[in-house]
């Protein structure tokens, strides 16, 4: 199975006030993260991460790395550099990209940790799988991002906080999008 996730931030304590995580402290997001990581994903399994993995956190990456399941990928995101320089990566990824272009056997994906507004085979039914914006819908290119169904958010804020399939990730996006929709609507801004 391939799975993907962006945006963990495990250990950082001020992405749960940033974000409105449902969590009272890093410890207990990281705890939660790892569980439903590991409820999911196999050993077998393929996990493709859209970056900021780890930020600020008071543990080595390795305690992380050693308990997460899965083989992975990863695509860097700006908050990684710092942890990657603690660790050999090639002990703990297959692969170690800025951008990742991959197939799953029936769609072309580009994958990278920031959301672009064109990419490979972007006019031909290919995918841009980002991360990056979280759940925040305030940027000026949030309603080019809405529009666009092959545009797709990995972030653990709007994937119930663990990796996810394609087909997934791809219903989890059109139920953010109405809910964003939604309020707007409620909120009389439309």
């Amino acid at each position: 199975m391939i799975y993907f996730t962006s945006d963990l931030h495990l250990g950082h304590a001020n992405i749960i006030k940033h974000c409105n995580r449902p969590f009272h402290d890093a410890d207990e997001m990281d705890e939660f993260l790892i569980k439903k990581w590991n409820e999911k994903v196999s050993s077998c399994d393929t996990v493709h991460i859209l970056g900021d993995f780890i930020f600020r956190s008071k543990r080595p990456p390795e305690e992380y790395l050693s308990v997460l399941k899965g083989k992975k990928h990863l695509v860097v995101g700006n908050h990684d550099k710092a942890w990657m320089k603690k660790v050999n990566l090639e002990d703990w990824f297959e692969s170690v990209e800025m951008m990742r272009f991959m197939t799953d056997g029936q769609r072309k994906l580009t994958l990278c940790h920031y959301p672009m507004m064109s990419w490979p085979f972007s006019n031909h039914g290919g995918y841009m799988v980002y991360g990056h914006i979280h759940d925040d819908t305030r940027m000026d290119y949030w309603p080019m991002i809405e529009r666009n169904p092959l545009m797709l958010n990995a972030g653990a804020d709007i994937n119930g906080f663990a990796p996810v399939t394609f087909e997934e990730m791809v219903e989890n996006n059109l139920e953010h999008r109405s809910r964003v929709a939604m309020q707007r609507v409620c909120e009389g801004a439309v």
